[in-house]
């Protein structure tokens, strides 16, 4: 053991599919360089938030635990060399879990950078799942996260006569 060893980033740190999930998310988070208060808020529900005695809803400190030791993993570790070690731990439902979570992360701020895109792409190809697969999952993200069918009248999808299907 070196002098330095604690300090490494992922000391203590397993992979498994649950320290997958919330990296993943935090690589999305962090992929336009600009953390959003709603795609912090989406991170925090997806760990299951718990309020304290003074009303404050935090992470629980297992689940900080989990978040600070996926924060340093990202911090020293490249979405490749991250898609290498989770990838062959997951089932395909946790993949679809991520990445639909993953989707949603990047949609929550109402824009979808290009940065974010690309990064989304190379997780779905990380994880083997194509996009025509993965389109329905997105279409009802996207209505999810469309909230200008409630503050736009001439909404396309407001008009008489549409109706909300997925694709087939």
């Amino acid at each position: 053991m070196g002098l330095f060893d604690m300090f490494k980033s992922d000391a203590g740190t397993e992979m498994t599919p649950h320290f997958a999930f919330v990296t993943a998310l935090i690589y999305m988070i962090a992929a336009d360089g600009e953390i959003q208060n709603e795609e912090i808020g989406q991170l925090l529900s997806v760990l299951g938030g718990e309020k304290s005695s003074n009303g404050v809803i935090g992470v629980g400190a297992q689940n900080e635990k989990l978040l600070r030791n996926a924060q340093k993993y990202v911090q020293s570790n490249s979405p490749d060399k991250f898609l290498e070690e989770a990838a062959p731990l997951l089932t395909d439902a946790q993949k679809m879990c991520i990445l639909t979570n993953l989707c949603d992360s990047l949609l929550s701020d109402g824009n979808a950078d290009t940065t974010e895109q690309q990064l989304f792409y190379k997780f779905m190809q990380g994880f083997g799942i194509a996009e025509d697969r993965f389109q329905p999952y997105f279409e009802v993200i996207v209505l999810k996260n469309d909230r200008t069918v409630f503050t736009n009248d001439s909404h396309p999808k407001n008009q008489p006569g549409y109706e909300v299907k997925l694709p087939t």
